[in-house]
C-alpha cells in the first residue's frame, strides 16, 4: 500500500472515530500523524501515546529502521532531528576530564571502579531488583564539591562501554554548568519539556561527537522549578524512559542537597544516587544530613573527592576512594 493510500485509510479511521481532521487549502488532510494521539481511548492509552511522542529513545522497528545508503528519509525524521554539538575533547582532557581517546590514566581507572556497580545495577545484575536503576543522580551535600565534574566523567566513561548509551541530563536547573563545561550555549531543555506541550524531546536533545553520549540541557529557568521536578509530568517522563528503555543509562547532574530543594524532589524518582564528598572540607554532619534526605533511594554511593596524595601523584586529587550506603 502506497503512502497516499495509507494516509487516506488513516484519515478515514480518524473520521470514523469522531475526530475532526483539519483540511488545507489544497484539500489534503493536515497533520494526520499528529492527530493520532487524539483518538478516543482509555486514559491509559492516552498516556502511552503521550509517552511515545515525548520519548528521546524510540524503539526501532523494521519499518522505521534505516534502509541503507541512498534511502529516502521519512518526513517525520526530517521534521524533528536532534541537534548535533561538538565537544572540544582536547580542551576537556586538558582540564582533567576522561575522554575516549585519552591514554590510560589513574582517573580513568578510578571511574571504571565507580561505574562498574552502577552499570551492573542498571542492567539488572544486582542481588535484588532495583527499580529505575538506570536513573542515576549525581549530587553533593554542599556546593563546590565536584559533582558536575563527576557527572560528566561518569557519563563519558559509561558511554565508552560497548553496549550502553548514555543521556547526560543537566538537572541543576538553578545553576546549570554543563553547557559551559562542554562548550555549547545554553538552550532549551528539561524545564521546557515540562512546561511547553509543543516541544518534543527531539527538539531539545543534543547529540555529541562522543559516540553513544547525548545531552539534555536544563532549559529555560523557571520560578517553580522544584514543583516541576516533583510533578506528575516529570514522573511520567522519567518512568517512561526508565521502564521502556532499560538498556539506556541516564545520568543527572543535580544541585547540592542541603541548600536546594530541587535535588530532593528529583531523588524520589532515582534508582541510584552518587553523593560526592570533598575530602577534608565537607563536615561529617553535612554528609549525614545529605544522606538522610535521600534515604528512600535504593542505592546511594558516596565518592570521596579531591584526596591529597603523596609521592608522584600528590596533586592528582580526584576520586581516591568510594563506598556504598544502603542496598
Amino acid at each position: 500500500m502506497g503512502l497516499i493510500e495509507q494516509a487516506a485509510k488513516r484519515l478515514e479511521e480518524l473520521r470514523r472515530a469522531g475526530i475532526d481532521v483539519p483540511v488545507t487549502e489544497s484539500g489534503q488532510a493536515a497533520a494526520v500523524v499528529q492527530q493520532a494521539p487524539a483518538v478516543k481511548a482509555t486514559p491509559e492509552r492516552a498516556m502511552e501515546s503521550l509517552a511515545d511522542a515525548r520519548s528521546p529513545f524510540r524503539p526501532t522497528s523494521p519499518s522505521s529502521a534505516p534502509a541503507g545508503p541512498g534511502a529516502a528519509t521519512p518526513p517525520e525524521a526530517l521534521a524533528r532531528q536532534s541537534r548535533q554539538v561538538d565537544i572540544d575533547l582536547q580542551r576537556l582532557a586538558a582540564e582533567g576530564y576522561v575522554t575516549p581517546s585519552a591514554p590510560r590514566s589513574r582517573l580513568a581507572d578510578e571511574m571504571r571502579v565507580i561505574k562498574r556497580p552502577l552499570i551492573s545495577n542498571a542492567q539488572g545484575k544486582s542481588a535484588a531488583p532495583i527499580e529505575a536503576a538506570n536513573l542515576i543522580m549525581v549530587t553533593s551535600a554542599l556546593p563546590g564539591e565536584g559533582k558536575t565534574f563527576m557527572a560528566i566523567n561518569l557519563a563519558i566513561s559509561i558511554a565508552m562501554e560497548l553496549d550502553t548509551t548514555v543521556l547526560l541530563v543537566d538537572a541543576d536547573v538553578a545553576r546549570p554548568a554543563i553547557p559551559e563545561r562542554l562548550g555549547f550555549a545554553e538552550v532549551k531543555g528539561l524545564l521546557d519539556l515540562l512546561t511547553k506541550d509543543e516541544i518534543d524531546v527531539a527538539d531539545v536533545l543534543l547529540r555529541t561527537n562522543v559516540e553513544r553520549l547525548s545531552v539534555l540541557p536544563a532549559g529555560t529557568p523557571h520560578s517553580r522549578a522544584t514543583e516541576l521536578l516533583a510533578s506528575d509530568a516529570m514522573t511520567h517522563l522519567l518512568a517512561e524512559m526508565a521502564n521502556r528503555y532499560p538498556d539506556r543509562i541516564l545520568v543527572f547532574d543535580a544541585p547540592p542537597l542541603i541548600p536546594s530543594t530541587e535535588s530532593r524532589a528529583l531523588a524520589t524518582h532515582m534508582g541510584q544516587i552518587v553523593l560526592v564528598v570533598e575530602a577534608d572540607r565537607t563536615p561529617q554532619a553535612s554528609v549525614r544530613q545529605a544522606l538522610a534526605t535521600v534515604e528512600q533511594c535504593p542505592v546511594v554511593m558516596t565518592v570521596l573527592n579531591k584526596i591529597e596524595r603523596t609521592g608522584s601523584a600528590s596533586s592528582y586529587g580526584y576520586y581516591g576512594s568510594y563506598g556504598s550506603y544502603g542496598q
